[in-house]
């Protein structure tokens, strides 16, 4: 796979941008995604290899930004939004971050923790919805 931005070679199938030209993976229209040559940009088609030049079209049921933020807003604590984005590691931070508060809620230091997970999931939630998180753990575009 070549960035279509830079025609440098992606050599990590799951990168989320390019590392030549930092542009987001699949966007671009200079250079062929399958051989790397430069193409004019309104081209349907490859002159090299023969491939279709056309941006694939987005992801057909993408998480939604909408529920993901709602899910940050009320159940933050238990990183249940990054659950469903795919941010896995974070998630399991959340939980157990939340669970060993309430056991310590008993000597009065877990309160503060829970609440701090718990503003923490908020924030998210929120960056979720105003835009500034737009991905999900895989790369692909929130859908709205």
């Amino acid at each position: 796979m070549y960035c279509r931005n830079c025609g440098k070679e992606i050599e990590n199938k799951e990168a989320v941008i390019c590392v030549g030209c930092g542009t987001k993976v699949g966007l671009g229209k200079n250079f062929c995604h399958s051989c790397g040559s430069q193409i004019q940009p309104n081209s349907e088609v490859c002159l090299n290899c023969g491939s279709s030049t056309k941006q694939s079209a987005p992801a057909v049921g993408g998480k939604s930004k909408i529920l993901a933020g709602i899910l940050g807003i009320f159940l933050g604590a238990f990183g249940v939004h990054n659950f469903y984005l795919g941010y896995t590691q974070r998630a399991v931070i959340q939980l157990v971050a939340t669970i060993l508060g309430f056991v310590l809620s008993c000597i009065g230091i877990g309160v503060l923790v829970v609440l701090g997970i718990e503003i923490w999931g908020l924030v998210e939630g929120i960056m979720i919805l105003c835009g500034k998180i737009d991905t999900d753990g895989q790369g692909n575009p929130l859908a709205d």
